[in-house]
């Protein structure tokens, strides 16, 4: 919002100015944000939060956006995860974890990392790459106690977490 001054003068002794009224300005637009052509999803051992989300991305966006998942040390693949993307049609079954450094192609548009210690080395990668990294913080449903149930719980709230703001982010 702009405000309109009244008696501006450049002179010493000229009177100091007074806000009035606002004045009308054409309102902000932000752009959209741009769909990425090359995305990262980076976690703690790329082995939950980060393949899911690149298996939902894929999914809902065949063919449109280059996609790959990272995590910042080397893990397994939970079953669990199996388990819950299986619920959804998804079969990651042949997902194989691995790190940063072992990432064939690192020229991404986007990192997007969903743990504190993945922010930190995308925010590294920032340094020597022309990319944006944005910090969706995501539970780590491995945490979780209880039941088998309770846990899958856990998991598929993870999941329908990624699912809304993979939609929300690029459609």
């Amino acid at each position: 919002m702009r405000f309109a001054l009244e008696g501006v003068s450049l002179e010493d002794d000229a009177p100091k100015p007074v806000l009035t009224e606002p004045v009308a300005s054409e309102p902000v637009v932000l752009a959209p944000q741009a769909r990425p052509s090359a995305l990262l999803f980076a976690c703690r051992m790329n082995a939950i939060r980060s393949p899911m989300a690149a298996a939902i991305t894929r999914q809902m966006f065949p063919g449109q956006i280059y996609t790959q998942s990272a995590g910042v040390r080397p893990g397994a693949l939970d079953p669990f995860v199996q388990a819950v993307m299986d619920e959804i049609g998804i079969d990651i079954s042949s997902h194989k974890p691995h790190t940063f450094e072992e990432l064939e192609d690192t020229n991404f548009d986007l990192i997007i990392t969903l743990a504190p210690e993945a922010h930190h080395k995308a925010m590294e990668l920032t340094r020597t790459n022309a990319l944006e990294v944005e910090y969706w913080p995501m539970q780590d449903p491995s945490l979780a106690t209880g039941s088998r149930e309770q846990i899958l719980d856990s998991y598929r709230a993870i999941r329908d977490e990624l699912a809304r703001r993979i939609r929300e982010r690029f459609s």
